[in-house]
């Protein structure tokens, strides 16, 4: 099993199975790079992919408040995690797997 670095694992559940595919951060040769985020798997009807709602804080400097907002984002799946709609998952930016994947989950929040 290939190692990532502590900072970028932190509180992710490491897969339990090996697989064979070159896209998977663990098994793999695709490289991390950029942000990672928190969410939650809202769709996994695609197949290798799941749809991640990421929710945030933006700033209004006009009200002195902050809004809530929310986006999607489509993340490559490996096969070697169980991951169903509901869980809280950590993704990572990578580089462009497909025409809106650009993104890689790296397991199950703790």
């Amino acid at each position: 099993m290939r190692r990532l670095s502590e900072a970028l694992i932190g509180d992710v559940i490491p897969p339990e199975r090996e697989c064979s595919d070159e896209k998977c951060p663990w098994h793999g040769s695709i490289s991390i790079r950029g942000k990672t985020l928190v969410g939650r798997v809202i769709s996994t009807k695609m197949t290798g992919t799941v749809t991640v709602l990421v929710e945030y804080l933006h700033y209004r400097p006009k009200y002195k408040r902050y809004e809530r907002r929310r986006s999607k984002i489509h993340a490559h799946l490996p096969p070697c995690l169980d991951i169903k709609e509901g869980d809280v998952v950590k993704i990572a930016e990578t580089r462009r797997l497909a025409k809106t994947v650009s993104h890689v989950v790296l397991g199950k929040v703790r």
